[in-house]
């Protein structure tokens, strides 16, 4: 049986407009979504290979709430190697549209995370972008960290993208501050840099101007990618 707090996520998603969201993450339409999809992709890409990674391939990856598989897809770009990726996602509608993207090695789990049948100590990374955020219940936030935790094997890590500042125009999410990704993942040496400029400021201004807006004003970046290692 699924336990509320994944209930109550559904719930909180079936709200949603899913038409504004459509226009407010497209990546073509959209020059705030595509600066944050850029960076995002830069900082992952220097965070691995600051760990030593040269390349992706034959590396078991998995994402959890991988929605409708764009975060996959950008994986692929890098070099992962299909077969050896896993997407985790929640909502039946999402998965589905994860399936017609991706190519047909991509695993895809459907249904709670905490049930998934992952193999402990089987994935060398594990991502959760916006995962943590939307889950407003501690206890069911330390579960799903442990989840995550239990399948890293050892050198590899839990790759976190998420807000560390609330959102006061969305009760549906919650922050994740730093000193609480350390409680959360105890044992990770913890890698981080802060991303992203404020959505609903970046919407506001012409595409040229979002990444030096960013640079110069760093204290209005609201996410934070973290690299949680599990020590060998």
């Amino acid at each position: 049986m699924s336990p509320p707090e994944t209930h109550a996520v559904q719930a909180r998603y079936a709200r949603r407009d899913n038409g504004a969201d459509a226009q407010r993450y497209s990546l073509y339409a959209n020059a705030a979504a595509l600066q944050a999809q850029q960076e995002r992709l830069r900082a992952m890409a220097c965070l691995w290979r600051l760990h030593g990674w040269a390349s992706l391939a034959d590396r078991p990856l998995l994402e959890v709430g991988c929605g409708s598989g764009g975060n996959l897809l950008d994986l692929l770009r890098l070099g992962a190697t299909p077969a050896q990726l896993t997407g985790i996602e929640l909502l039946p509608e999402r998965a589905a549209a994860a399936r017609a993207v991706l190519p047909g090695g991509v695993q895809l789990i459907e249904g709670d995370a905490c049930a998934a049948p992952v193999a402990d100590a089987s994935q060398q990374a594990v991502l959760a972008f916006t995962v943590f955020s939307s889950l407003l219940d501690p206890a069911y936030r330390q579960q799903f960290a442990r989840t995550l935790w239990r399948w890293v094997a050892p050198g590899g890590g839990v790759l976190v993208y998420d807000f560390v500042v609330n959102n006061p125009h969305n009760p549906d999410v919650r922050k994740v501050p730093p000193a609480e990704l350390r409680t959360l993942f105890p044992d990770a040496r913890l890698h981080a840099l802060r991303l992203t400029l404020a959505p609903p400021l970046a919407r506001r201004l012409p595409a040229a101007l979002i990444a030096p807006v960013a640079r110069l004003a760093p204290f209005l970046r609201t996410h934070r990618l973290t690299w949680a290692v599990k020590p060998l």
